[in-house]
């Protein structure tokens, strides 16, 4: 009988000679190499379309001037207000029950912008008339009474001269003609209180119309169908005290706060040149209306309103403008008339003491030293150096060089 044996396992084989482990070794190093250069080919490739990328600039073309200019003696921020903006609320507290103000419809004065649930009202209004009513039929019923009492006065007076009746019958009937008379009196004053309850409760009718005070537009619907509306702020957030907010776009002007250190530069009348923030390249005349006397002793400054020359429909409640109060006439020496052009003073840049502007012509970036005149607002006058038309860099210029290749934001 024979007995076989387990296999035994032989550990010896899984022996891993020199040689192998030195060709591993190589081929590590051999990966890190490859890797490496892939890198280094990488950055070189990102450094090269770094380099050969053109840089973007912004850039504004050079305006003609045209004949001298009044300089800009002060330059001020501030928001385009109406003078006339009102939130139409209703006389009496109600439930609104339609409402015709939209956002942007245009309103004659009179027009009607909602209406409220008017149902206690002409209840009011009938049982007033009813009152009046009643009353005037009673007066009736008395000038007949009055009418016979008279008759039966006379017949007394006849009565009592012949003998026939006592003094005090015709006592009696006098009595009776006075109180009739007095009666009528009474009423007749009855019936003018009831006409006056009647113009009161149609009054109250009345004041469930919301009207437009003024012609204007709707910028603001602050109501909606089916809530309470009440002239006073009373309920909550559950009450509205408003049905719509309305501007006379004919009465826009400009607010601005002036530092005090400088309001002695503005004056009643002074023209001003206003820039909106909605159109920057377009400027527009004005004109000082008032200096409000008073300071803000908190902010140091005065309030001054500038009314706008002639008005448009990019003007709008609200907007930002940048304004620039400007001098009577240029000052002597420099003139307006001997600039050649005017260009943004972003565009001019101080080199080491030089004025200098980078043009762009053929995509590519041209140095030019330039001499300066008057300064115009947000504006610089040219006297020599660049012509009207001429495309400077007003953006991105510091960190260029001239023949530099570039690209023109769009």
């Amino acid at each position: 009988m024979s007995t076989t044996l387990p296999p035994r396992h032989d550990l010896g084989s899984l022996r891993i000679d020199d040689h192998s482990r030195r060709g591993s070794k190589l081929g590590k190093r051999l990966g890190l190499f490859a890797a490496a250069l892939g890198g280094l080919v990488l950055l070189g490739g990102l450094l090269l379309a770094f380099r050969t990328q053109k840089p973007v600039v912004e850039v504004a073309a050079a305006r003609p001037a045209t004949g001298a200019k009044a300089e800009a003696l002060l330059n001020a921020s501030g928001y385009v207000t109406p003078r006339r903006r009102a939130t139409v609320a209703a006389k009496v507290t109600g439930r609104v029950d339609q409402i015709y103000a939209e956002e942007g419809l245009r309103v004659k004065s009179g027009q009607v912008l909602a209406t409220l649930d008017c149902s206690q009202p002409n209840a009011t209004l009938t049982s007033a008339k009813t009152d009046r009513d009643a009353t005037a039929a009673a007066l009736a019923d008395l000038e007949v009474q009055s009418g016979n009492a008279d008759r039966e006065l006379k017949r007394s007076q006849g009565l009592n001269s012949a003998g026939v009746i006592s003094p005090q019958a015709l006592d009696t009937a006098k009595t009776t003609a006075d109180s009739l008379h007095s009666k009528i009196a009474l009423t007749k004053e009855q019936v003018r209180a009831s006409d006056a309850k009647i113009a009161v409760a149609q009054q109250d009718v009345d004041n469930c119309v919301v009207r437009a005070p003024f012609d204007g537009i709707i910028v603001s619907k602050d109501a909606q169908r089916g809530e309470i509306v009440s002239p006073l702020s009373a309920g909550g957030g559950f009450t509205r005290t408003g049905i719509a907010t309305l501007v006379d776009m004919n009465s826009l002007e400009i607010e601005v706060d002036v530092n005090e250190s400088y309001i002695a530069r503005v004056r009643q009348g002074q023209r001003v040149s206003a820039t909106l923030d909605a159109y920057p390249d377009r400027e527009l005349p004005a004109s000082v209306r008032t200096v409000i006397p008073t300071a803000d002793r908190q902010k140091a400054t005065v309030k001054v309103r500038i009314t706008f020359d002639k008005l448009d429909d990019t003007i709008l409640p609200d907007m930002g403008v940048k304004v620039a109060f400007l001098s009577p006439a240029p000052p002597p020496g420099k003139s307006g008339s001997d600039a050649k052009a005017i260009v943004p003073k972003s565009a001019v840049l101080d080199d080491g003491g030089k004025q200098v502007v980078y043009l762009v012509r053929d995509q590519k970036l041209e140095r030019r030293a330039v001499s300066l005149g008057n300064e115009r607002g947000s504006d610089v006058e040219i006297l020599a150096g660049v012509s009207p038309g001429d495309l400077l860099v007003v953006r991105g210029a510091e960190k260029l060089h001239e023949g530099q290749a570039v690209e023109v934001k769009q």
